[in-house]
């Protein structure tokens, strides 16, 4: 069936579903499971649009802020409406968490259900005046005793304000912390009903990558954090997951990217190591917004029908990054769709741009739809200019 221009469909009982919201100065991600449990994983804010030169279309429009238009989003979608099981925060950079030291111009809209008073109105701070959630998970919480949180001072701000609105919400909601368990495949389990053959695995944190042998790579056990030659990396403390369904697998690392020196002086490209730890999946949210990421090692390791890129910037999608994507010598039947959220301006002759469909010029949400057993899935592309929820593009695929 060709939905091309009508209201999409929603989510029926048994799918799973993986929804990249676009407002062009954010990332987030937000999952149904089959059995209807939900996860909202990131709700960012940044100050994308003071990037002058540099910012793609803010969407649906600048009238509300990011944290605003997530959470409306995900009501329209949830089938539990305000109510989202699991609160996630990859890494504290604004994009991904908010900020509390900048608000954009415009109307801040409704406020149903208001945090106590405080600077707490951006991102995910925004989100959780008219969502609710049960648990709560950053690469620091519950306690804040992973020593690399404190390693590089400029971290402290988005950390500070994530560890404020779970304060808020502890005392509003009951919110409860959870420890991030890394290399865990129970952690993010069905709530709400039974989902066989659906499973979350924790694959990184804290710059640790959980191994298929049940092992963990530290490569940054031992390395100095504390000064300015050798500063932490935040994006490569992202957390990361696999989601399985049936036959389907869907990748999320947050932004894990790095390049480091080890102790002895050897250059260190982190993506590389992440690829040890990860197989042929379905689709691969593409790291750091395919920005100086990814690398041919772990795209070779991946393997993916389709890549979602999660894009805020003109500077996101760089060659070095997007190339690697493409399976060398393969013909284009055997070549990987490309979703980002807007596609950023560039050379429309690079092999990797003739692989993104027309509508993600305009700016999309990308929602990926698994039916149960998992053999099949589907990319919708829906039209983020408004919130009519309308389709713009509709892709089918085999999972393997």
């Amino acid at each position: 069936m060709n939905d091309t221009g009508k209201r999409w469909r929603g989510w029926r009982q048994g799918e799973f579903q993986a929804h990249f919201v676009h407002t062009g100065v954010a990332e987030s991600v937000f999952f149904v499971f089959p059995d209807s449990t939900t996860m909202l994983l990131d709700c960012g804010d940044h100050a994308a649009v003071m990037r002058v030169g540099k910012s793609v279309p803010v969407l649906p429009g600048p009238d509300r802020m990011a944290g605003e238009w997530i959470a409306r989003y995900v009501r329209r979608v949830n089938p539990n409406g305000a109510d989202v099981d699991w609160a996630v925060v990859s890494h504290f950079h604004s994009d991904h968490v908010g900020t509390p030291f900048w608000q954009p111009a415009g109307n801040y809209g409704e406020n149903p259900r208001p945090l106590p008073p405080g600077r707490l109105r951006s991102g995910i701070g925004i989100a959780a005046e008219s969502l609710r959630f049960r648990f709560a998970v950053d690469r620091g919480s519950p306690d804040y005793s992973e020593p690399r949180l404190f390693a590089n001072p400029s971290i402290g701000t988005p950390r500070d304000f994530v560890r404020a609105v779970w304060d808020a919400l502890v005392a509003r909601d009951g919110l409860v912390l959870e420890k991030f368990r890394l290399g865990a495949t129970d952690q993010f389990r069905p709530l709400r009903g039974d989902a066989p053959g659906f499973e979350v695995r924790n694959v990184c944190a804290n710059g640790r990558i959980a191994m298929p042998d049940g092992s963990v790579l530290d490569p940054y056990a031992g390395l100095p954090f504390d000064d300015d030659s050798n500063p932490l990396n935040e994006n490569a403390m992202s957390l990361g997951m696999t989601f399985r369904y049936g036959a389907f697998s869907l990748v999320s690392c947050g932004d894990f990217s790095d390049r480091f020196k080890t102790a002895e002086g050897k250059s260190v490209f982190a993506e590389d190591l992440l690829a040890g730890a990860l197989g042929p999946c379905s689709v691969a949210k593409v790291n750091h917004h395919g920005h100086h990421s990814m690398g041919a090692k772990l795209a070779a390791a991946l393997r993916p029908k389709a890549y979602v890129a999660c894009v805020w910037d003109q500077l996101h999608c760089t060659s070095d990054a997007m190339a690697p994507l493409l399976v060398p010598d393969a013909p284009d039947a055997l070549q990987p769709a490309i979703f980002p959220t807007v596609l950023p301006d560039g050379d429309d002759s690079e092999p990797w741009r003739r692989r993104v469909p027309d509508a993600c010029r305009e700016g999309c949400h990308v929602v990926v739809t698994v039916p149960p057993g998992g053999e099949t899935f589907t990319v919708t592309l829906l039209d983020a200019r408004d919130e009519e929820m309308r389709v713009a593009a509709e892709f089918g695929f085999e999972s393997r």
